[in-house]
């Protein structure tokens, strides 16, 4: 069974084409399955040049490595429920060019998650309000216009949330908490888990001192004022950021499924520059070298270091590199 990771190794040539090649099979054996990273023959220019180039390149791997993830982490955001379906939209296309290319997709990126998950998280808020308990809930969806006294110059319909293990004291008491407290006009509308929602008619110079009466008696008054037309852009505010949501989430999908494909073969582009770059820098001239994409075999990392480090310990330092064995 592969490891979850990828090494590329630059050997150096021998008398023939196949001779780097056949060592390094024979070196590795079932520790790895390798594969040719054949490089097409590039010019080579000074040597000033060769470690210019080498520092530059070193810097646009990172980065081009650091966008490739965020752009990957992103895509399987996005997706949601359909993470699974992450493998098959992630290929690999053309690339234009490289630190242009990398810094616009980068760019792109922000711009666009920003936007959409403004755009999601408005949405969570309003779909969390919708969810919880009655203590916090929002209860638009739970009462309905005949549940309240409206239109009323001084009398005010008020929504108590009422522990379900407090019931027979809130029926037998609720009247005692303000001398303007309408009798009889308590009634359950709704329960949920451990507690119930009670409407209470009152006048309204008393509501103040009910809530704190209600309260002390671990009753909670909800702020809540029926109003039929804010209630109704409530509702159509969410099924706006629905519709909104659904409208962008196929373009989005498809930039990222581009987008991923430019970003990688830029990588990959960087990535066979930086070898040949650094196999000329390391082993001379003329060009001579097989580079090698190496997966090594489940828990063999160790071994295959420890292998690899034999094969080449007659370089010199510098070729040889720093290999932990440890």
């Amino acid at each position: 069974m592969a490891s979850s990771e990828l090494w590329l190794v630059s050997a150096p040539g021998g008398k023939n084409a196949n001779d780097a090649w056949g060592k390094l099979n024979r070196c590795t054996g079932n520790l790895s399955v390798n594969n040719k990273f054949n490089i097409p023959d590039l010019k080579v220019g000074t040597l000033d040049q060769l470690v210019g180039l080498s520092d530059d390149l070193g810097k646009l791997d990172s980065t081009a490595e650091v966008v490739t993830r965020k752009l990957v982490t992103y895509f399987g955001e996005v997706l949601e429920d359909d993470k699974s379906k992450l493998e098959e939209n992630l290929t690999i296309g053309n690339s234009r060019g490289f630190m242009e290319q990398i810094t616009q997709i980068d760019n792109d990126l922000k711009a666009k998650s920003v936007a959409y998950n403004n755009l999601k998280n408005t949405l969570a808020s309003i779909d969390r309000k919708a969810t919880g308990s009655l203590l916090t809930k929002d209860l638009a969806d739970i009462v309905k216009a005949d549940d309240f006294v409206l239109n009323s110059e001084y009398l005010q319909t008020i929504l108590v949330v009422v522990p379900k293990m407090n019931i027979r004291e809130w029926e037998q008491r609720y009247s005692t908490f303000s001398s303007m407290v309408v009798p009889g006009s308590s009634r359950m509308i709704s329960e949920e888990g451990e507690h119930c929602l009670y409407t209470v008619t009152l006048f309204k110079k008393v509501i103040d001192e009910f809530k704190n009466a209600a309260r002390e008696n671990k009753f909670i008054v909800r702020d809540f004022v029926y109003d039929e037309e804010s209630l109704k852009a409530g509702k159509n505010e969410r099924d706006k950021l629905v519709a909104e949501k659904q409208r962008q989430y196929a373009p989005l999908i498809r930039w990222l499924k581009i987008n991923f494909g430019e970003i990688f073969a830029a990588y990959i582009h960087i990535k066979a520059l930086r070898v040949f770059v650094e196999s000329v820098l390391r082993y001379g001239l003329p060009v001579n070298f097989q580079a090698a994409v190496v997966e090594p075999s489940k828990g063999s990392q160790k071994k295959l270091r420890a292998e690899l480090h034999k094969l080449y310990i007659h370089l010199d330092g510098s070729a040889a590199g720093p290999i932990d064995v440890s």
